[in-house]
């Protein structure tokens, strides 16, 4: 364990000399591959220092304050893991699923219920999978995620330990989702480091529910980092809930890799939490490809959420698709930039991006910025971003019909939530999600 402040002025340096202190002991495993990636990890974090307010892509997001913060991190493994009552308050009702649970970024095998997964699918943690499927694990970790360019990326993979691994084999399609419960657990403001790694071989299918909850009123700061891989003709969907409570603050990178004939799509539904930022990166790097991603986002307090997405075309015949809207309340901030890319051999991209947001109150504020960098000149693409306050010749109307304007406000607000809602095929989760967003409105 190490604390986040020390006597070294910048805390890069910190980081720096904890990361020295601890490679030789805690954070060694026999994986000799990914050891060689921590140390080049660690210097592209030295190299590129944390981001500030004064970079363009973190502009509306003051990062700095949070991480300026006497977090602990945890080398070593916990010893205090929570009992299956309190894990299932976090199990989708009614839904047929794999569950794994991870503890402060770390594989619960005791918690977990994956022992016999379907066909051949492999669910472990990333630590046992670095040994025990080290092929696999060698040839895709650090492969997709930049920790050249990216700090955070960077940090995580110098100091990952544990987190999720997935492996669905060629041709198999999983017979249910699997439901990933990540729990945090502590005593002390902590600093956690959780890294993922979903494979989806040729002509596989798999559907993650991934949900993300805190156990502790203590402040926390997760930074994790997952690289999922759409191989041909495959089909992967994760959804992502993020519900860790208003002492949290997230800073999630997703990088999405895709081959041929693949399609991909992402949910990210936001709750709660200080001050949460998802970096969502997609790289159809092959023909015929479908990137779908949806976002839906609810800030009340001072909450400050902000959605980065960014899909590389690279290949020509591909397809993608973002819709996400937010509802801001008190003063909360929301941020969307989303970014498609389209390069000079990606013709006949269709590309369409639409941001639209609700500010409830004068004080809440919500930034958008869609962007559309284009080399290609046979291509289809859009995009559009709005934010206003509620409707009121439609409260108006809903009151003429004899429904309070507290019950109108929140039937208009529901509506607009349901245009991402929709999009969520597993209806277990989507009732689970609809009666969330519906109870939120109506308090």
């Amino acid at each position: 364990m190490f604390s986040t402040t020390s006597s070294a002025s910048r805390l890069e340096d910190r980081f720096v000399s904890a990361f020295k202190l601890q490679e030789g002991h805690t954070l060694n495993g026999n994986n000799a591959h990914v050891q060689g990636l921590r140390w080049q990890a660690i210097e592209s974090f030295d190299r590129l220092g944390l981001p500030t307010s004064r970079a363009e892509a973190w502009k509306y997001t003051p990062i700095e304050k949070i991480v300026q913060r006497d977090y602990q991190l945890h080398t070593a493994p916990g010893r205090i893991i929570p009992d299956r009552d309190t894990v299932s308050r976090f199990v989708v009702p009614d839904l047929d699923a794999y569950v794994v649970v991870l503890v402060n970024g770390r594989f619960i095998a005791e918690l977990s219920s994956v022992d016999h997964p379907s066909g051949g699918m492999i669910v472990t943690g990333l630590a046992e999978a670095g040994e025990a499927h080290a092929d696999v694990v060698n040839h895709h970790f650090a492969r997709y995620a930049d920790s050249a360019g990216e700090a955070f990326t960077a940090l995580n993979t110098a100091f990952t330990q544990d987190g999720l691994f997935v492996f669905v084999p060629r041709g198999l399609s999983v017979d249910k989702p699997l439901h990933v419960i990540n729990l945090i657990q502590a005593e002390e403001a902590q600093w956690l480091n959780p890294r993922h790694l979903i494979v989806v071989e040729q002509g596989a299918e798999l559907t993650i529910i991934e949900s993300n909850h805190s156990l502790t009123q203590a402040p926390t700061f997760t930074n994790s980092v997952t690289e999922v891989f759409v191989g041909a003709e495959a089909r992967a969907m994760l959804y992502r809930l993020q519900d860790e409570g208003a002492a949290a603050s997230h800073v999630a990178g997703i990088q999405v890799y895709q081959e041929r004939d693949s399609v991909f799509s992402g949910f990210t539904v936001t709750l709660s939490g200080e001050v949460v930022r998802n970096n969502m990166n997609v790289l159809p790097d092959a023909q015929h490809t479908e990137s779908h991603l949806f976002g839906l986002f609810l800030g009340d307090g001072r909450m400050h959420v902000d959605n980065h997405t960014l899909v590389d075309h690279a290949r020509p015949h591909c397809q993608s698709n973002e819709l996400y809207k937010g509802i801001l309340d008190d003063e909360a901030t929301g941020v969307f930039n989303g970014k498609v890319y389209v390069r000079r051999d990606a013709q006949q991209t269709n590309a369409y991006q639409s941001s639209k947001s609700v500010v409830l109150t004068n004080t809440a504020r919500m930034y958008s910025k869609p962007e559309l960098e284009i080399y290609a000149d046979d291509v289809k693409c859009s995009h559009g971003a709005t934010t206003g306050h509620l409707d009121s010749e439609a409260i108006f109307y809903l009151q003429s019909r004899g429904i309070t304007a507290q019950r109108a406000r929140a039937m208009l607000l529901l509506a607009f939530a349901r245009d991402v809602l929709e999009n969520v095929t597993i209806e277990p989760l989507r009732v689970m999600l609809d009666h969330i967003v519906e109870s939120r409105f109506h308090e």
